[in-house]
């Protein structure tokens, strides 16, 4: 089909501009019509000069009475002046670098012309606009403006959008006749035409809900299929009804919460059952959901079967294995460890005891998942800080045994409105209580001009014994970014405090020395850890008892809640301070949120709306496509009944076998890269 073909096919797009449109993940015909627009212009009728107010954007219709070029006051730009009027009144427009327009215009000669209006020393201008003649194509009409980047104008970008229109004839319409009557949706031609180039409001308005509609029911059905992809029909594993979980949970050195208590009976009930379990262990920084892996873990372990545990970096991964191989050795389970940091013989002798069975517990990072790792009997898989990676590694790990049982981690608390879509192929067990003695953690939030206050703060905590992190956004001061980098607060901090005792840390320093400085730290030979967001996870040192957060308005609430979430872990009382940079109303509602709870899942809440789903976690790792037209937010409502229509049609159809549904299941196999 033509509609699959390359960029390159529609005239006006050479390799030049089709290597530009792949910054756009523009490659082929097809992906045009899912560029879709993020504003719109209203040109379908010109406004008198007259009329024109300052400060918006209108189109008006107007001969050149003058044309004058020169320089700008500096000469550094070349100018053109169009003195204009429609005979209601006349207009300056203004067009900076000029050099190229200078045959574009003829005096006496009529223009359509679109910009904004703006007012110089009471002077109405229009600055830089698009302009037609009238004898031009689409002069008028609703035009969108779409995302563009460098060398890529929205005059190509529409032009090239109209000749993709020409291959609107070969989209097939991959709903159902059903849910389209049902949810009195429009066709996909009309949507994916309308969403461009609409008639009116009312046909854009249209287009927009079908296109919303599709986004949610392609995720949500792709989520739930995986979900019964993973049930197999010959049965999951039954773990050991035999295997003393109460005895092994009352020679814990702690109590369980009720909590805890209520997570490991939902995990405990999924692995003795004959259903594969797929579930998510969510809750706030701190509350025990290690202690929860561990028990089944053991469960797993006893019953004649391996686990696997996989952690995002390195230094979560070995703080699980030194943790779990001393809690396993009285019982007699073998907890080894693999990262890609071995020797070559540690991993040859890694893997080989892994696949003798000579292994009951593996702890590592990605490079469990990696080709040439394989169990005896797998038959539980753990991840954690499972938002750090992607389905298609969940899945990896799974495949590495005969239908385990899997259960993943996350210590980031997900609004529900997110653990829908990102999580909707799992159930869902929430620990939503701390266990006692963590203490609270007073917050403050202060101005550049407190700095020096807080850093002799950190000094009297460390002279009592205590120590402290000072997180920063970057590892090196940047040209670009406004914000003190850890390199130079590192500085600044061993030059004005030498009895401080500072380390400096960050991702690009090699595995063996990240290691040995959080070994330092963590036995208290470093009295004041200066650090990127390398730290956000998986360090638990109960000394520690200040988190000075640097440049905080460049940090998203979750990531602010999940540093702050490092103190607290002893017995003394501990401060978290962020230092705030900027004066914007975002920054002061993100500081003001931070004050007024200590709630995970609430500062969750707070962080999409102030954030949006896009922004949520920074970057997406999490294997889900972003989402191109639906709003979380705003289509809550819509995302509800997609749920239902896709559990409808799985319900009939769990394979997507079915004729009928094939153009859905391939859609869902190049968004998701599953089924």
């Amino acid at each position: 089909m033509r509609f699959f073909g390359q960029v390159t096919a529609l005239k006006g797009i050479g390799e030049k501009k089709a290597g530009l449109l792949k910054k756009l993940k523009i490659e082929k015909i097809e992906d045009f019509f899912y560029f879709y627009p993020v504003d719109y212009q209203d040109r379908r009728s010109a406004v008198r000069i007259a009329d024109l107010i300052p400060g918006s954007a209108f189109l008006i219709k107007a001969e050149v009475l003058l044309i004058k070029t020169g320089f700008s006051r500096h000469r550094k730009s070349r100018l053109m002046r169009l003195l204009v009027s429609d005979g209601s009144a006349a207009l300056e427009i203004v067009f900076f670098n000029a050099k190229y327009l200078t045959n574009s215009f003829k005096q006496g000669a009529e223009y359509y012309f679109y910009g904004k209006i703006t007012a110089d020393n009471e002077k109405q201008q229009m600055i830089h606009p698009e302009f037609l003649s009238p004898g031009e194509r689409n002069e008028k009409g609703i035009f969108p403006v779409y995302p563009l980047t460098a060398g890529i104008s929205q005059l190509e970008m529409r032009k090239w959008q109209q000749a993709a229109n020409a291959y609107i004839e070969e989209v097939e319409e991959h709903l159902p006749d059903d849910i389209i009557e049902r949810n009195k949706l429009c066709g996909i031609k009309y949507a994916l035409k309308n969403i461009h180039f609409p008639g009116d409001r009312q046909k854009l308005k249209e287009a927009r809900f079908r296109l919303v509609f599709d986004e949610l029911f392609f995720l949500q059905t792709g989520l739930l299929a995986l979900r019964g992809a993973r049930e197999p029909k010959t049965g999951g594993i039954r773990f050991s009804k035999a295997a003393d979980i109460a005895g092994y949970v009352s020679k814990l050195p702690y109590d369980l919460t009720n909590a805890q208590q209520k997570a490991v009976r939902e995990i405990i009930g999924d692995m003795e059952s004959s259903r594969v379990m797929n579930r998510l262990l969510q809750g706030d920084v701190g509350c025990g959901k290690t202690a929860v892996a561990e028990i089944a873990l053991f469960k797993a372990c006893v019953s004649g079967y391996q686990g696997v545990l996989m952690a995002p970096t390195e230094l979560l991964a070995r703080q699980h294995y030194d943790n779990l191989k001393k809690s396993f050795a009285p019982s007699g389970l073998r907890t080894w460890f693999l990262s890609s940091s071995l020797s070559s013989k540690e991993k040859k002798e890694t893997l080989s005891a892994l696949k003798e069975g000579e292994v009951d517990i593996l702890i590592g990072t990605n490079a469990v998942i990696q080709e040439g790792v394989e169990f005896k009997n797998l038959g539980l898989v753990i991840t954690d800080e499972q938002h750090r990676f992607g389905v298609s590694q969940r899945l990896s790990l799974a495949r590495k045994g005969n239908n385990p049982d899997v259960l993943v981690m996350s210590a980031t608390p997900i609004p529900r409105t997110l653990a829908m879509i990102l999580y909707g192929d799992l159930d869902i067990s929430i620990i939503d209580e701390l266990p006692p003695g963590r203490q609270k953690i007073v917050t403050r939030v202060v101005s550049e001009d407190k700095r020096d206050a807080s850093y002799e703060f950190i000094r009297s905590e460390v002279r009592a014994g205590k120590q402290a992190y000072v997180v920063a956004p970057l590892i090196d001061d940047s040209d670009v970014i406004d914000a003190r980098s850890a390199e130079s607060i590192y500085e600044e901090l061993i030059s004005r405090f030498p009895e401080y005792n500072a380390a400096l840390l960050h991702g690009e320093m090699k595995p063996g020395e990240k290691d040995e400085i959080m070994e330092k730290f963590y036995d208290g030979r470093i009295s004041v850890l200066v650090s990127t967001v390398v730290i956000e996870v998986g360090i638990n040192v109960p000394n520690a008892t200040v988190m000075l957060i640097e440049s905080a308005e460049r940090f998203g609430l979750a990531q602010l809640h999940q540093l702050r979430g490092r103190v607290g872990r002893g017995e003394a009382g501990s401060y978290c301070i962020l230092i705030n940079g900027s004066d914007s109303k975002l920054a002061a509602e993100r500081a003001e949120a931070m004050l007024k709870s200590t709630d995970g899942f609430e500062i969750a809440e707070m962080d999409l709306k102030l954030r949006g789903p896009g922004d949520f976690f920074g970057t997406r790792q999490h294997g889900i496509p972003d989402l191109r037209i639906a709003d979380l937010l705003k289509h809550m409502s819509i995302l509800e009944t997609v749920r239902g229509e896709a559990a409808a049609l799985l319900e009939k159809d769990p394979d997507l076998s079915l004729p009928a549904h094939g153009l859905i299941k391939e859609k869902i196999r190049r968004q998701l890269c599953v089924l």
